[in-house]
Formats: structure tokens, C-alpha cells, sequence
């Protein structure tokens, strides 16, 4: 059992910017106390001060996800600042817009380390301290692209297909234990957050989510409801992503055609943007005296908070009980309207 939410510990890494910031606020408006790990110090200090005005305590910690020890780290201070941990969410990321044969090995490790093998290092250290509960639960903020990869983002697909095999591996280890430990994952459409302002790109033009787009704090709430019913294995937000998973599945050849003839151009866009603005692959580009990005980023004028199929995808048992009695009430229609005959 988790503790009251007025006094839950939470953990977000990548708290810095986009849904790990829309996700730190989300749990402080109920009071939560959230330790935020990211490397930006600029942005870390503008997520604190957004928990703490939202009404929860908040402990920034410096951390690069890459590195296991700093992680390590990160999570006994979260403990011995708040208490046992009570939810951990991976969100930290990095990434390299650009063709394969123009990213490098060494920034190809860099993404992998960050945006797969930090996930791997949060679930360890949150596991280290849950196990001896035999309670907590882990959230793994995904993407659609966990499933189905796009051209010019070749690192992070293989990072989200990782995690994906790497949470359901997981999750089957936990159930043969017969763990109260709960381990989920949340599959994100695009989303207007500060990557696309400070992400590496060897784009001719700058780089954008594939429409339609959503604000951050949609996925947050995704996040809090997975948090709180982490007892399905994943949750699926945006409609884009729902049709994205089913063309996969049904026609992924077909798919692999269409993403070649549009892939490349639905990535770029033709707003201003300064060229040498400070990237993240290496340093942070919310650091030390630098730019706090927030949650959002330049694409508020073409986002939506709304999603439909989000209430659908965290509602399937409802839905399938409504459909099983219009089919059970069409049904008894059926077989009456034959005995009038």
C-alpha cells in the first residue's frame, strides 16, 4: 500500500523540462513530495519552485541518468530528505535528429546511455529500496515509437523499443514473484515539450512533433493515472498513437512506405529558430545561469490538453461492459423480433 497522497514520495527523473515537468507539478498539486533529478540546474530550480507553489515539498538533485552512481545517489537523498519512495517515474531523455549515416557512434552511445540505460539504472535503485517493502510502483514514460520506428530519429526509437522489452521482462519477473511491486508504461503521441528547441539536429530545417500534437500536461495526467492504476501493463495516449499501433500491427510493411514519402518533411518546419542554440546531448541546456525551457515548447498554438482515447484507453473495462450489454440488448431484440414472425 502507498502512503496518503498528501504525503506520497515521488521520484521524476528528466523533471527539468516537458512531461517530466508537467509530471513533477501534476503530484505536487495533491501534495506530493517530489525529488527531481536532472542534470539542467536552471531548470531544477524552476520545477522546485513550481512544486513548492503548487503545495508540495520538492528536493532538487543533479543527476545524469547515464551514470549509475549518480542515480544511486539521487535516490538515497530522495529517502533520507522524504521517506520510503513511494512511485518512480523515468522520463529523462536525449536524442539526435538526423539520418543514421550522419550521428556518430559516440553520440549514438550518448542517447542509448541516457534514454535506455537511464531508465534501466531508475527501475534498479527504485527496486533496491522497494523490495524490502514489497511495495511501490514504477512508471516508464514511453512513445508510440516504443513500437513503430520513424525515419531521423533512429537512437531513440531503438532507446523506446528497449525499455518497451525491458518493462515487459520486468513485469513478468515481478508477477512470478508475486510481487506487490507494480511496474507500467505509459505510450506517448507527440508532444509539445523543449526538446525540439534544444534536441541535436542535423535537419535542414528545425525540427517538430508530428502533428497532432499534445500539451505536456495531458501526458502528466496520464502519468498520475497510471501512478495510480499501475495494475494494466501500459496505457496508450492521443489518438495519433492508437492509430499508430493498430496500422503497425495490421499493415507495418504499408506503414514502412508512407513513413518514407512523409517521415522526412513532417519532422521539419519552417519557423524561426536560432542555430546555435545550446543542444542537451552533452551539457544541459537549461544549466547553471542558463534558460529555464519549462514544461512546454514553441508549439502551443497547434496542441491540444484533450484526448478522448486517453479516457478510453484508462476506461477499456467500462467500455467493454457497455458494449457486451448493447450487444446482449441487440441480441434479445433480435431473437424477440423472430418469435413475432
Amino acid at each position: 500500500m502507498s502512503t496518503p497522497q498528501s504525503a506520497q514520495v515521488v521520484v521524476v527523473t528528466g523533471a527539468s523540462g516537458g512531461i517530466g515537468r508537467a509530471t513533477a507539478r501534476a503530484f505536487a498539486a495533491r501534495g506530493a513530495k517530489v525529488a527531481l533529478l536532472a542534470r539542467g540546474e536552471a531548470g531544477l530550480a524552476g520545477a522546485a519552485a513550481d512544486v513548492e507553489r503548487l503545495g508540495g515539498q520538492a528536493l532538487a538533485v543533479p543527476t545524469d541518468m547515464a551514470d549509475p552512481d549518480q542515480v544511486e545517489r539521487a535516490a538515497s537523498q530522495a529517502e533520507a530528505a522524504f521517506g520510503p519512495i513511494d512511485v518512480w517515474v523515468n522520463v529523462a531523455f536525449t536524442s539526435v535528429f538526423a539520418p543514421f549515416s550522419e550521428i556518430t557512434a559516440a553520440e549514438y552511445k550518448r542517447v542509448t546511455e541516457v534514454s535506455y540505460l537511464g531508465y534501466v539504472y531508475g527501475t534498479m535503485a527504485a527496486l533496491a529500496r522497494m523490495r524490502p517493502r514489497d511495495a511501490g510502483t514504477i512508471v516508464q514514460v514511453g512513445s508510440a515509437l516504443a513500437y513503430r520506428g520513424i525515419p531521423l530519429q533512429t537512437a531513440y526509437c531503438g532507446s523506446k523499443h528497449a525499455i518497451q522489452g525491458f518493462n515487459e521482462a520486468l513485469r513478468c519477473e515481478l508477477l512470478h514473484e508475486r510481487s506487490g511491486i507494480r511496474t507500467t508504461m505509459v505510450q506517448m503521441p507527440a508532444v509539445d515539450t523543449p526538446q525540439f528547441d534544444w534536441v541535436l539536429s542535423r535537419l535542414p530545417e528545425p525540427a517538430q512533433p508530428v502533428p497532432p500534437i499534445y500539451e505536456p500536461e495531458l501526458a502528466a495526467r496520464a502519468v498520475l493515472y497510471a501512478a495510480d492504476h499501475p495494475g494494466r501493463r501500459e496505457y496508450w495516449v492521443g489518438g495519433s498513437t492508437l492509430g499508430t499501433l493498430v496500422a503497425n500491427a495490421v499493415a507495418p510493411g504499408l506503414l514502412d512506405r508512407y513513413l518514407a514519402r512523409t517521415g522526412f518533411s513532417a519532422q521539419q518546419d519552417d519557423r524561426l529558430q536560432d542555430r546555435d542554440h545550446p543542444t542537451n546531448l552533452w551539457k544541459p541546456a537549461d544549466g547553471r545561469g542558463g534558460h529555464d525551457y519549462t514544461a512546454r515548447g514553441s508549439f502551443q498554438d497547434r496542441s491540444t490538453t484533450r484526448s478522448p482515447q486517453l479516457w478510453a484507453s484508462q476506461h477499456h473495462g467500462l467500455l467493454a461492459a457497455v458494449a457486451g450489454a448493447g450487444l446482449l440488448a441487440g441480441g434479445a431484440a433480435l431473437l424477440r423480433a423472430r418469435r413475432v414472425r
